[in-house]
């Protein structure tokens, strides 16, 4: 099952080689992938900036699982922080599960997302990829992801930031659970900024399923950060609503 899915992973190191930061709207990927399953995908994030601004992001994205490995999603997305003007892209995203599900006490995935800038000349164009990590005890869920993200373009300098996210979720009822999120970036993969120069935040989630038919389902995730570092917004609010059929 592993010697099939590690060309993804080739790619990913090919194609590494502007600075970079963890938006309000990103979320923690998951290793596993649901065969058939379609989704309607919602993500909005908002954070107070260190400068003082304040940042939006929202997406609205189209998922499908093509395989009981592969799983492909499509994404218009919209960057706003005044005073500079709305920024909008195009987002490809593609999941690849390494495990099969629950043969092993550690569930395996890896990730790979393209953003490409539609509206502003200049603007960098952005590559993402990394393995994602899952284990469970008992009612208690484990997720920890290590990412590497790149900008690149023409008069855009190419520099690749190290970039890791954690999840810990209490399986209280289906449709109500909890936990902690947390989500850095450590600034060079190769050259790591000093501890206060790293963006850092974490804080209280929440997340839920909910039955909305025989065969369809809407999936929720939200979270208040709270910045750990003076290189990290304050305060960021992030959700994520999922209709899945």
């Amino acid at each position: 099952m592993l010697n099939k899915r590690t060309l993804p992973l080739c790619l990913g190191i090919a194609l590494l080689s502007g600075s970079v930061h963890a938006g309000p709207a990103d979320y923690v990927y998951m290793p596993t992938v649901d065969y058939g399953e379609k989704e309607i995908d919602f993500k909005f994030g908002t954070a107070e900036q260190p400068s003082g601004e304040t940042k939006q992001v929202a997406s609205l994205g189209l998922g499908y699982g093509a395989t009981d490995w592969w799983f492909t999603e499509v994404y218009i997305k919209t960057e706003h922080e005044s005073p500079a003007p709305r920024l909008n892209i195009l987002e490809l995203e593609n999941k690849f599960q390494l495990t099969e599900t629950g043969k092993y006490p550690l569930e395996v995935g890896l990730i790979t997302e393209f953003e490409f800038p539609l509206n502003q000349e200049g603007e960098p164009y952005e590559f993402k990829f990394g393995p994602l990590f899952q284990t469970e005890f008992d009612k208690l869920q484990l997720n920890g992801n290590l990412l590497l993200e790149t900008k690149f373009g023409e008069g855009n300098p190419t520099e690749t930031a190290f970039l890791y996210q954690w999840q810990a979720k209490y399986r209280w009822h289906k449709e109500f659970e909890f936990g902690l999120q947390g989500f850095g970036e450590t600034g060079e993969w190769d050259d790591w900024a000093q501890s206060d120069e790293q963006e850092y935040k974490m804080g209280p989630a929440i997340f839920g399923k909910v039955q909305a038919g025989d065969h369809a389902a809407i999936k929720y995730n939200a979270a208040w950060l709270i910045g750990m570092t003076d290189a990290t917004p304050d305060n960021t609010f992030r959700v994520q609503v999922e209709y899945e059929f």
